[in-house]
Order: C-alpha cells, then structure tokens, then sequence
C-alpha cells in the first residue's frame, strides 16, 4: 500500500490520539466526561474524509482508548457490561456518519461527471461551429483551440495551445492593447476589428469579440475570443469607398460640364435672338412691300421664311426656358395646387374658345411644398400637351387630378382621349426634342416635357407617362407633401 494511501489512516489514529490528549487534559483541570463527544468527533472526521477504512480503524482505536483510559478500573482493557453501551453508541454513529459520507461523495461524483460530460459537450459544440474560437488565460497564453480557429488560421490545436495569441498570431490592434485590455476588465466584453497573419504568412481582418471570464471571486480568469473572417467584405467596403470616391469626381466633373453646356446653351440661344429678329422683320417688311409685285411662289416663300422664323423664335425661348430651370434658384413654399391649376385654365379659355372639351378637376389639388412658378410652368407644359394632343377629336375629355403616392408624396395627373403614344418609346417623350409625332400633324419644339421632368426633378419627385395609340395618354408627376402632413 502506497504512502498516501495510508494517510486517511493516520488522519483517524492522529485524530483519536488528539482526543483522548484533550480529554485526559481536561480532567486534570476539572472537566471529565468529555472523552466520548471528542472520540465521536474525531470518529466523524475519519469517516466523513477517510471513508469506511480509517472510519473502522478510527472506532476501533477509540473503544480501546475509552476502556484503556477511561473505564474502570483504567489502565486496564476489562470491558464489563457498561461499556458496551458506550461502544454500541461509537459503531452506530460510524456506520450513521459513513452512510452520509457515501451518499455525498456519490452525490459529489455524479456532479463532477455531469459538469465533465457537459464540458466535454461545450468542447464539442465550440469545436464543430463554423466561428473561430479559442481561450487564453490572462497572460494570453492559448489554452483552448477549436476547430474554427484551425481552419481560418491555419494553426492545428496541437501548435497553438500553449503558445502566446499576440505573438502567434501577430495581432495587430486598432488602438494601444492596453486600452482593449482596460476596456475588458471594466465592462467584461470588447469588439473590434483586428488583423492577423495566417500560418502561411497571409493577413485576414477579423471582426473579434472578447468575452472576461472569473472565478467564484469575481477575479479575471480567461478571456474566450470569438471571431470571423471579414477579409472580403473590408475588401469589398474599400472597392465600394473608391468606387464612390470615383463617382463623386465624375459628377463634379459631369455637373461642371453640365454648367458649362448650359451657359453655353443659355449664351447661344440668347446672342441668336437678336439677329432672328432681324430676319423676321425683315421679312415682315418685305412680304408689306413687296407683296404686289412678287408672283406666288415668292410670296410662298416670304411665307414660309415668316413662319420658320417664328418656329425657331419659339424653339429658342423654350430652350432659354429649360435652360433657365437649371439656373435659377427654386423657392420652396407652400403652393395650393389648385389655386394654380385655376391660373392655368384661365390661360387656355382663349385657346380652347369653340372647341368641344369636357374638363374635370378632382379631387381637389392638394397643396404641396415646392417652387410655386416652376411648378406652374410643369402644369401648364402637361395641360397644354393634353389640349394640344386632343385636337383632333370632335369630344376632347382632358381630366386632372391628385392621389396619394408613397408616405411623404402626392401624385397629380393629367389625362386626355387624345391620340396617345405607343409605350415602348415612354423612354424618349422626357428627352430634349423628342417627338413622337410628325411637326406637320402638331406643333411643338420637343422641349415642354423634358422642362416638366426637369422641374419636377429639382422637387425631389419623379414623371411617368401611361398611353395606347389613339385611345390617349395620362401623366404623372410627384411632389413632397407640406411638412407634418400625413
């Protein structure tokens, strides 16, 4: 038998021996009568940390030392019929206290397996998940390794547990370790993005997670590091942030350009207004004075010269127009649609004298946020479209109204019977002078429609169009509601 086998049984003779020397003590003082609770005590003890072996050898010792020192006559082992009881009492008192001791230790041992089988189940589950995982005590030196950890690093359990983390790993830290580190321990918890080096000599960006682990005391244990390989998405977020840098050059330049055509357009159509002018009167004056002495085809000519004179008049006030729209500054107001449709009807009562058309308004215009003369113009390019596209019905029906659009939108359309569109050219009704039917069957300049998306555009909204040939077309345009309204 082992040494430390045997100490349990010098746990119980010490045991007894030290309270047979307290009791014999004790009676040289004056107390007597304590030997059989010290001799029980130390019977307990035996049995309770030795177990059955030292708790028998401990109640055999103490029967002799209870009749050697303590029964009468002492010094002497007679046991007579009285000290049976006391002996009684000892045996029954092991086997009671033994019958505890084993119940605890069973108990003690079903524990231990339990929280051994439900580590072993922790490892396990840590072990088959996909995130990288491992432990570190406080000096980060790695003590645990799952299989995650082996994969992104490329690093086997049998290499990295033991070895530190930071020099394993050369971690590089977005800010000093120390601050991480007192971040961990006054909150019990750290993220952050971090780069380690691979086995093979490759870095990955990882997004970590520190979880500080105590003891019973509430002391610093381990520190369990979960983290995920983020390479690809940082390298992408990069890609995106050059990308964007790139595009934001391009509209600056693409916005200068833009300026730039526009003041140039702005320019043009202004410096060619005046030398029109003198073509049209000139014109004017000739066809007055010339007229008679001038046979028919001359004078058809004069004709036709007055009238394109006058179409590209009207081509350049409408791109001075659209021009003007990109220019000027828009003042955002509370504008009632309504009252503004009102003024634009009144503008048409002259052009639509005689004609056959059937209005209807409804529901009511709601009142939006925006620029009350640009939206003014956008109303009246679609009104004057509807009435102009309608003009070869014999019952013209031109209705207009508002819905709701999405939450913070209203949507107004225009809509008419009139000779409509085929859809698959809805892409070019909003371009500059594009037209989608003959200049000799309606006038036009091509310009009314792309000032109406224009407008609508620098109110944050947006323009679509719905049509069938020769059954009509309806546009749409949106625009912000008032503030704080639903």
């Amino acid at each position: 038998m082992s040494v430390r086998a045997l100490r349990p049984y010098g746990l119980g003779l010490l045991s007894v021996g030290a309270a047979v020397g307290v009791a014999l003590a004790s009676e040289l003082i004056g107390l007597d009568k304590l030997e059989v609770p010290l001799l029980l005590f130390a019977i307990a003890a035996t049995v309770w940390y030795g177990g059955p072996g030292p708790g028998t050898v401990a109640v055999v010792a103490g029967i002799l030392c209870v009749d050697y020192f303590f029964a009468r006559p002492r010094y002497t082992f007679v046991i007579d019929r009285a000290d049976v009881g006391y002996f009684a009492v000892f045996v029954l008192f092991a086997v009671l206290v033994g019958s505890f001791a084993a119940r605890r230790r069973r108990i003690e041992h079903e524990l231990r397996r339990a929280h051994e089988e439900l580590e072993a189940r922790h490892a396990k589950l840590l072990d088959v998940t996909h995130d990288a995982i491992f432990v570190r005590d406080m000096n980060d030196v790695i003590t645990y390794w799952n299989r995650g950890a082996q994969a992104l690093t490329g690093w086997t359990a049998a290499q990295a547990v033991g070895k530190n983390a930071q020099e394993l790993l050369q971690t590089v830290f977005p800010c000093p370790v120390e601050q991480i580190r007192a971040e961990l321990l006054r909150t019990g918890r750290w993220e952050g993005e971090l780069t380690k080096t691979r086995a093979d000599g490759t870095q990955v960006i990882v997004a970590s997670r520190w979880s500080l682990q105590r003891d019973a005391e509430g002391r610093p244990l381990a520190i369990l590091d979960t983290y995920n390989d983020i390479t690809e998405r940082k390298r992408g977020e990069n890609e995106i942030r050059k990308l964007n840098a790139q595009l934001e050059r391009r509209s600056l330049e693409l916005e200068a350009s833009n300026k730039e055509l526009e003041a140039f357009a702005y320019s043009a159509s202004h410096d060619l207004r005046a030398p029109l002018r003198h073509v049209a009167a000139y014109a004017e004056l000739l066809q007055k004075a010339a007229s008679s002495v001038l046979d028919e085809r001359s004078r058809c000519y004069v004709t036709n010269l007055l009238d394109s004179a006058k179409k590209m008049g009207a081509l350049i006030d409408d791109l001075l127009a659209f021009s003007r729209i990109g220019r000027i500054e828009t003042r955002m107001t509370l504008v009632s649609l309504g009252e503004v449709l009102r003024e634009v009807l009144r503008d048409f009562e002259w052009e639509t004298d005689g004609r056959d058309i059937a209005w209807k308004v409804g529901p009511p215009l709601a009142s939006v946020y925006g620029d009350r003369s640009m939206l003014k113009l956008a109303l009246y390019n679609l009104v004057s479209n509807a009435v102009k596209f309608t003009r070869t019905r014999p019952h013209a029906e031109i209705e207009i109204g508002c819905r709701n659009g999405a939450s913070e939108d209203v949507v107004v359309f225009v809509r008419d019977n009139g000779v409509g569109f085929d859809m698959k050219y809805a892409n070019k009704l909003f371009g500059v002078f594009q037209r989608l039917h003959l200049p000799e069957d309606f006038e036009g300049t091509g310009i009314g429609l792309a000032t109406v998306q224009r407008i609508i555009a620098r109110h944050g909204g947006r323009i679509w169009a719905e049509g069938v040939v020769d059954e009509g077309a309806t546009f749409y345009f949106s625009v912000p509601k008032p503030r704080g309204q639903t």
